[in-house]
């Protein structure tokens, strides 16, 4: 045995690793190595085979004390182990039923019930799968909410069967080839080593059930299609993008077991005004050159219709203002709501008349360098003039 490497070695785990490292390790090199994942891999074979060998030995509290006394020896009947049974490693005696949790730890990985533990749950309740659907709404409708109307399929149980399969209230019998289980065990050599694996049952194709007169409006499956239409509450301040969520709503499930859900993902149609960030809204707002210069009372388009808003006098293009409260209502926050942000834009008069121009001229040389400090810092910066 000399040639045999150490069983923490072959996990990569030190001696101290408690049960939940060891079979992490295991997990992860029985995955690699399996031979489903390489077909024909010798070397892969054997390595399966030792991190097998390994977790044997380290996930039993019993005889991974005795390894750490003894080693291999432990295990070696010719220097007097495997007395408790074991046994040694030569074939693995009846496959990886005999394994405990190292069977359930494939069968989850490769399906194959290794050990019979996926066997027992097969034909128990199973959650329905959920369904996926879309809804459009205005940018108004976002903001305050609405009910929409969807229609969308989804499978149910059947009507006419109540879900057995089974015509005109005919019986189910259990399959006698599997006897129930839905599965069938196999058995397939490596070497010297035995592999315990299971697959559905060709005679009742995995139900465990044999129905000798099927429901002729679900053919057998117990379960059909319909189309479902729901009035959905869209909540005030959704955005685009965001999903709602319908429990039970989705297809029914198998055996008893309780619907999926319905998810429905919202799409929210733009504003030609507003723009939304978060729970802000941001828009523009033009003003007049006189507006502007003097001040005035503007009317602000707001989510709920204009509202009056004081500009002062002096006002630059792309000053920003805020109306606090005025955005969108936060989900189910109690009243709360974002901010509405409005941009200036100062709109230059184009297509003066003479007399138009004549008056702007002469304000234009009324106003002095006092009037446009930016203009004067400009070029003070460039040419380094002076104040006058």
């Amino acid at each position: 045995m000399a040639d045999k490497r150490d069983y923490y070695e072959v996990l990569g785990v030190d001696k101290n690793a408690d049960a939940s490292t060891i079979k992490k390790a295991y997990y992860k090199l029985a995955k690699q190595y399996h031979p489903d994942a390489n077909p024909g891999d010798k070397v892969a074979e054997e390595k399966f085979k030792e991190a097998n060998e390994a977790y044997e030995v380290l996930s039993d509290a019993d005889k991974k004390a005795k390894y750490d006394q003894f080693g291999h020896a432990a295990f070696d009947p010719s220097m007097g182990g495997g007395a408790d049974g074991f046994g040694g490693f030569g074939g693995f005696g009846g496959g990886f039923s005999d394994f405990g949790d190292l069977g359930d730890i494939l069968g989850s990985m490769f399906g194959g019930g290794f050990g019979g533990g996926n066997a027992r749950r097969r034909n128990g309740p199973v959650q329905g799968d959920d369904i996926g659907a879309s809804v459009s709404i205005e940018f108004e409708e976002a903001v305050f909410g609405v009910k929409k109307d969807i229609s969308y399929n989804r499978i149910c149980r059947c009507s006419d069967c109540q879900g057995t399969g089974a015509a005109g209230g005919s019986g189910v019998e259990t399959c006698s080839v599997c006897h129930g289980r839905g599965q069938v065990s196999r058995v397939q050599r490596m070497g010297g080593m035995s592999f315990q694996s299971t697959a559905p049952c060709d005679a009742c194709r995995g139900s465990g059930k044999i129905i000798k007169n099927p429901c002729s409006k679900c053919r057998g499956s117990g379960m059909s299609r319909e189309n479902k239409r729901l009035s959905v509450s869209i909540p005030a301040g959704i955005d685009n993008g965001e999903r709602i969520a319908l429990r039970g709503q989705g297809n029914d499930g198998r055996n008893g077991g309780p619907a999926g859900d319905l998810i429905i993902t919202v799409s929210v149609r733009s504003h030609s005004v507003f723009e939304r960030d978060g729970y802000n809204v941001y828009c523009e707002v033009p003003l007049t050159v006189a507006e502007a210069t003097l001040g005035a009372e503007i009317d602000v388009p707001t989510l709920e219709g204009n509202t009056k808003y004081t500009i002062p006098e002096g006002t630059q293009p792309g000053t920003k203002f805020t109306m606090r409260g005025k955005g969108v209502p936060y989900v189910n926050g109690n009243g709360r709501r974002g901010d509405l942000v409005f941009r200036t834009i100062v709109e230059i008069p184009k297509g003066l008349n003479d007399k138009q121009k004549s008056a702007m001229k002469a304000f234009a040389d009324s106003c002095g360098e006092s009037n446009y400090a930016k203009h004067k810092q400009f070029f003070k910066k460039i040419f380094g003039q002076k104040d006058k």
